[in-house]
Order: C-alpha cells, then sequence, then structure tokens
C-alpha cells in the first residue's frame, strides 16, 4: 500500500487568482489507485469540482482542516513528465494560469473543468471461456446448430469476433453455457484506412534534403526547406518519417488549415495506413478524444493535424514536421496567444529531435534564422515531373475600370473562357467573404454598423443578413434605408459570394463552385468540396485565402486573383509580407501536373515591387525588400514585440488604466526598450469594450518577463478592466 496520504491539486478554477495547488487527503480506497497526472473531483467551498493531481506526499504542514479528494474521474490518461512541463512553458510563454494551460492541451473530457468522467467507447470482443478439447467435444455433439458451431469454429481458428457479429440469442446460448465470455477493448469513431500505395522515385533535390536532416535525427535541430510549390516537400516528409518508424519512434506532423489537411491526410493514409491518426477542431469531441487516446495507448505512429495537436501526447517523438510554417494559424489569437511553433521547439528539445519546418514562402523571421545559422536551411528550387511555375500577368484594374470592366478583366474573362474550353479547372481567389464588405444609403448616407463593434456589417445574400465578422451580431436587410426610410440602399464592396453571382452569369455554361467560412462550416464540408472539384464535378472554384495553399488539382491550369490589394492596405508591417505569401501560394496552384499554367492577378498597385516579385518568383529579393524595410522601422526580426492591451466596458477607465500602464512600463523596462502608444486598438470597439494599445519593441529586456508578470498581479481582481497581453503578436 503506497504510503502517500496526501495529494496537491490544480483546481478547475481557471481565475488567475486561484491559479495555485490546495492540498486534500488521500482516502483509504483510493491509496492504490490515485498517481500523479490523474483527473479527480475534490471539494471545494461547499461544492465538488474537479481537478488535476500534482504531487503526492507523506505528510501536510497545513494548520486547517484538510479535505478528502471525493473519487478519480479519469483513469484513462495520466499525464506524464512532459505533459507537465508542456503547460509549465505554456503557462510563462502567455502568462496564463497553469488551468488555463492544461485545458489548452487536452480534449473536452480531459479538461480539468470538465464534468464527464469520460468520453471512451468500447465494444465486446468474444472470446473461450473453456479448454480447446471441451469446444471440440461440444461441437461435435451439437451439429444441428449451426450458427453456435460456427461461431465457435471461428474462435478457435482465432478470428476476431465482436458480440455485435452475431445474433444475440446464438451469443447468449453459448455464454449461459459457459463457452463463451467476452472483454471490452476501445472503440474509435475514427476507424483506420488501408495502405494502398508504394513509395515513389525521389529527385536529387529530395535526396540531398532527407540525407542532410537525417544525419542529425538523434538531436535537437530545427530545419528550414525552403522549396517552391510543388517541389515534392510531402514526399521529403514521408521520407523523413519512414526513418523515424524504423528506429521504433513516432512523428507529428502540423498543418495549418483543415483544408489542407483534407488531401494531405488521405495521402497519408494511402501510404501509412492505419499507424496515422488525425486531430482538428473540425473532429467532434467524442473523435478528438478517440484520437487522443490512440495516440496515448501508442496505436497510432504519425499524427497530423492543427494547430492543437501539438500538444497529443505521442509516446517515443523521434521528429515534428510543420508544413506551411508561415501561416498565422499556428498563432492562437485567443487566451492563451501561443505559437504551435514554440510549443513544437520545445517538443523537440525534450525528445531531442529534430524539428522541420516546410514552406515555398518561409516566414521571415524563419529565413533570418536560417542565413545566420540558428536553423539549418535545405532548399528545392525544382517542380518535380513535368510540372513548371506558371506565367504570371499583371493587370492594372485602373485602366479596366476605364473599359466597366470593374471586376473581371478583359484579361482573365478570355483565359477563363480558354480553360473552359479545353476541358480545364480555374481558381478564382477573393479575400473576402459575404456578399458586399457594407451597404450604405445612397440618400442619406447611413451605413449598417455593428451595435457592438467599431465596425461595418459584411452583407450575407444566402441569408438576407447583415453579419459582424467579429462578434456575430447579425440583423436582417431593410427593404428602405433604417434612417431616411427611402429605397436607397446601396451594395459596396464584393465579397466570394457575390462574385460566385457575377461569375454565374458571365460563364453560364460553367460549373461554379464557392469554398469559404461560409460554405464550410458544416462537418465534412472542406472535404466534399475539394473531392467535388478534384473529380471535375465543378469547372471554376472561387475562394476566400483557404483554398491558396496545399491543394493540388491535376486540371487546374488558371488562377485569377481579384483585388489583390485587399490584403496589401491593411494597416499591418506584416501586410506586405501576408500579401506576397497569398499570392505566391494560389499561384502554386496552377500548372502542377505538366499543364501549362497561367495566373492573373487584378491589383490597383502595379507598381508595387510585391506584384513584380510574385511575377518573377522571386522569394530572395521579396525577402531581400522587405528585411531593409523592417530594419529601418525596428519590426521583427530586427526587434521582439510584446502587444498589450487595455479593454473595459467604460472608454474613460479604459484610457485612464492605459495611460497608467504606459507610465509601470517606462519606470520599469530598461532605457533602450521602445514603448509606443497607448493608442486606440485597430479595431477600437468590439462586443460594446472599449480597446487601448501599447506596443514594446525590444532586442533585449531582461526586466520585460517580471515587468509582465507584475503588470498582470496589479490587474488580476480588477473587475472592470481586462489586460491582454501577447508576445510576438502576428498582427498589431
Amino acid at each position: 500500500m503506497s504510503k502517500d496520504i496526501y495529494a496537491e491539486v490544480l483546481i478547475e478554477y481557471e481565475v488567475k487568482s486561484l491559479d495555485k495547488v490546495f492540498t486534500y487527503e488521500i482516502p483509504s480506497f483510493l491509496l492504490d489507485k490515485i498517481k500523479v497526472g490523474m483527473k479527480v473531483k475534490v471539494p471545494f467551498n461547499n461544492k465538488s469540482i474537479n481537478g488535476l493531481v500534482l504531487k503526492l506526499k507523506n505528510s501536510c504542514d497545513e494548520q486547517f482542516e484538510i479535505k478528502e479528494i471525493i473519487e478519480i474521474l479519469n483513469e484513462d490518461i495520466v499525464f506524464d513528465d512532459e505533459m507537465f512541463k508542456i503547460a509549465e512553458k505554456l503557462k510563462n510563454l502567455t502568462l496564463c494560469s497553469l488551468s488555463t494551460a492544461f485545458k489548452t492541451m487536452v480534449p473536452a473530457s480531459l479538461k480539468v473543468s470538465s464534468n464527464k468522467k469520460s468520453m471512451a467507447k468500447y465494444e465486446r470482443l468474444l472470446i473461450l471461456n473453456k479448454e480447446e478439447n471441451v469446444i471440440e467435444e461440444y461441437i461435435n455433439n451439437n451439429k444441428k446448430a449451426k450458427k453456435q458451431i460456427e461461431l465457435l469454429e471461428k474462435l478457435v481458428s482465432n478470428e476476431q469476433i465482436f458480440y455485435r457479429d452475431y445474433p444475440v440469442s446464438v451469443v447468449k446460448a453459448l455464454a449461459e453455457k459457459e463457452l463463451v465470455t467476452y472483454e471490452y477493448i476501445p472503440k474509435y469513431r475514427i476507424m483506420p484506412k488501408e495502405k494502398i500505395k508504394s513509395v515513389v522515385a525521389l529527385t536529387e533535390e529530395q535526396s540531398l534534403v532527407i540525407n542532410n536532416i537525417l544525419k542529425e535525427k538523434n538531436k535537437y535541430k530545427t530545419h528550414l526547406i525552403y522549396g517552391v510549390t510543388a517541389s515534392g516537400k510531402t514526399e521529403v516528409y514521408f521520407n523523413l518519417i519512414e526513418t523515424i518508424l524504423k528506429n521504433n519512434q513516432t512523428a507529428l506532423v502540423l498543418v495549418p488549415e483543415i483544408t489542407l489537411s483534407t488531401q494531405l491526410i488521405k495521402r497519408f493514409y494511402e501510404r501509412f495506413g492505419n499507424i496515422v491518426g488525425i486531430y482538428h477542431s473540425s473532429l467532434s469531441d467524442t473523435e478528438r478524444y478517440d484520437e487522443y487516446l490512440k495516440a496515448y495507448r501508442n496505436e497510432v505512429k504519425i499524427m497530423i493535424g492543427t494547430r492543437s495537436s501539438v500538444f497529443v501526447p505521442l509516446k517515443n517523438l523521434g521528429i515534428i514536421i510543420i508544413d506551411e510554417e508561415h501561416s498565422d494559424n499556428f498563432k492562437q489569437d485567443t487566451t492563451p496567444r501561443y505559437n504551435a511553433i514554440d510549443i513544437a521547439k520545445f517538443r523537440a528539445k525534450y525528445h531531442s529531435i529534430p524539428l522541420v519546418l516546410g514552406s515555398a514562402t518561409p516566414s521571415l523571421e524563419s529565413m533570418a534564422k536560417a542565413n545566420v545559422g540558428i536553423y539549418s536551411l535545405h532548399t528545392m528550387k525544382k517542380r518535380i515531373g513535368l510540372s513548371i511555375l506558371p506565367e504570371v500577368t499583371i493587370v492594372d484594374m485602373a485602366e479596366e475600370m476605364k473599359k466597366r470592366n470593374n471586376v473581371i478583366s478583359e484579361l482573365l474573362k478570355n483565359n477563363i473562357n480558354k480553360c473552359l474550353n479545353a476541358n480545364e479547372q480555374a481558381i478564382i481567389l477573393l479575400n473576402r467573404r459575404g456578399y458586399s464588405s457594407f451597404i450604405t444609403c445612397q440618400n442619406c448616407g447611413y451605413t449598417y454598423k455593428c451595435k457592438y463593434c467599431d465596425i461595418s456589417l459584411t452583407y450575407h445574400k444566402s441569408s438576407d443578413s447583415l453579419r459582424c465578422h467579429y462578434c456575430g451580431y447579425t440583423v436582417i436587410k431593410d427593404d428602405k434605408c433604417p434612417e431616411c426610410h427611402e429605397s436607397s440602399l446601396s451594395f459596396l464592396g464584393t465579397g466570394t459570394e457575390k462574385l460566385e453571382d457575377i461569375f454565374k452569369k458571365e460563364f453560364s455554361n460553367a460549373k461554379i463552385l464557392r469554398m469559404d467560412t461560409d460554405t464550410t462550416a458544416n462537418k465534412g464540408s472542406h472535404e466534399k468540396i475539394i473531392n467535388a472539384f478534384k473529380n471535375h464535378e465543378y469547372d471554376i472554384l472561387i475562394g476566400t485565402q483557404m483554398i491558396s495553399k496545399g491543394l493540388d488539382f491535376p486540371l487546374v491550369t488558371l488562377v485569377g486573383v481579384i483585388n489583390a490589394d485587399a490584403s496589401l492596405n491593411i494597416p499591418d508591417f506584416r501586410s506586405s509580407e501576408r500579401t506576397f505569401e497569398l499570392l505566391d501560394q494560389v499561384a502554386g496552384r496552377a500548372g502542377r501536373s505538366g499543364l501549362k499554367g497561367n495566373v492573373i492577378i487584378q491589383t490597383f498597385n502595379p507598381d508595387n515591387y510585391i506584384f513584380e516579385n510574385v511575377k518573377n518568383h522571386d522569394y530572395e529579393s521579396f525577402y531581400q525588400n522587405e528585411m531593409a524595410i523592417r530594419k529601418k522601422l525596428k519590426y521583427p526580426p530586427y526587434y521582439f514585440l510584446t502587444s498589450i492591451k487595455i479593454i473595459s466596458p467604460e472608454y474613460e477607465l479604459a484610457s485612464k488604466e492605459a495611460t497608467k500602464v504606459k507610465s509601470f512600463l517606462e519606470k520599469n523596462l530598461q532605457k533602450s526598450t521602445i514603448i509606443l502608444g497607448p493608442t486606440t486598438a485597430n479595431v477600437f470597439r468590439i462586443n460594446n469594450t472599449y480597446r487601448f494599445q501599447i506596443i514594446i519593441k525590444y532586442q533585449k529586456d531582461d526586466q520585460l518577463e517580471k515587468t509582465l508578470k507584475d503588470l498582470e498581479q496589479i490587474f488580476i481582481t480588477n473587475k472592470k478592466v481586462y489586460l491582454e497581453i501577447d508576445n510576438n503578436p502576428l498582427k498589431v
């Protein structure tokens, strides 16, 4: 019997002022069961809540009465040393509570705050309950009971038979005679797939990259693969993983979006079969629980998923691969604001294994680290097979407007018709969903705005409603202006929904499909749309940035970009980088199978250097241009950033406290650190709260971490003002 009689338990409250452990006595009936890392139910403030056991001890110094743990809530998973260290790292990186860190790391039924005992699902596997000679005797004496005999013979020959496979009467008859019984085994909602494809031949570039990475497979090192679109990065990942599997290790693969994972998962199943698990937000809670459990039980060797899969507890981890590493989606924009790449680095260092980052347009920070030797750089500049980079043409829309071509340029229209006549496919990118950007009254100037946020409402024709893309506030569109009651409402700006209508009128013989947040809201819709387009059930795919990367359609020979300036005009220091990435990535969807590819980019700023770089597929020139600007303006990668938002439902209070925060920072940070603000945030009001922002720029400041933690403590009990601290924000 264990000598430990007390447990330190992290309780379920996510309030930072209660981010500490409480000591509980372990009742005698749990002494031999309880372990560090188990989820338990404990009494707290006259009610029962959930908690996580952080430590066991055989003495207690508390002066007041110690209460007993009520029960163990989930014995399926016990958190290990790595999980605890990840939680601590997450807490330190984002300044969240430890309880919030654990909640972020685990699926629904394992969260510290969940009241559900388990989401595990089981089914009954039939097994023999008597010696084989007894079974044989029964078979010989009961030939007329054909179904019973058939079942017994299959069990004797070691076939796997489930309770559900035979009529209940047959199973019960044998069970009553104690010839068979059953045991419970896990049943998973996502069934494994079978391997169907063999290995493909490698190019010289692919082989070189693989060999250079595998030379350092037994130590921590971050490798950056800079490979143009269709250069065969996925095949490199496959070969790296195959080597890792031969060493009885596992692999974690991260992708930025579910749309990317749909085709990639299919390829992984075809290559590796049922040792592949998947983990992303579009799975149900029960499916995520299953996949998490498979990893914990070492039943899958490869896990593919989006940002949150970086926490999945794979055993004996041998490599972490992050595809499209430049994507903003690896950074969470709600508390805790972690970047999955930071957690991946921590896990790779913990296991002493390689971390592989791959992209056709690496982030400036990653390329800068590669250029000074912090990362190992591996380049792949050639497309595989017969595929060649597409020809890119820049169209000046100012000139097109003079010809009354307001949305579709003459060149794009002609090329779409050529594409359709050749029985090929086209992708059209417009990075703005909805029907119109906003509705305004031509008579009085009234514009529909969100009543809770400082932003105009976007019109969605399919639901005839106006929606706020920040808080979700929705109103039904009026036929007349709500202000002057005149029938003079005007629809301004074009979104993907409106563009779909325009294309259907212009290209009436084409089958057109739209892919954006609105059309992919239902489970499985991503895969359905991708498969339908790949099977050539549609000719033109219109979509937002979710169609810009990772997708491979052999018949796509034309890519058109409507309003390429949209992301360029956003007031953010990364807007040029995001625009280049978006355009270069979407251009890479054309001409991937040997057919000649064309890309037509429509812009009102054709002389901007970004468009010239995209036209020439010239990442290196873009990198040099942008780095010069970043250096001059003291932005990453030359300086680190921290964003502090001061948020309150009271305008005056938010303004006043923002000034106090600025003063506190000036007193406590080093003189070399730059403090900008407070200013109003880009979107000043969201959900009826006012938001001021302070930006900290620094190269090194030993006082920063302590200062931010002290600042958090000052506001920890303030119910009227909330601080939102974001280290290394991707948007400011």
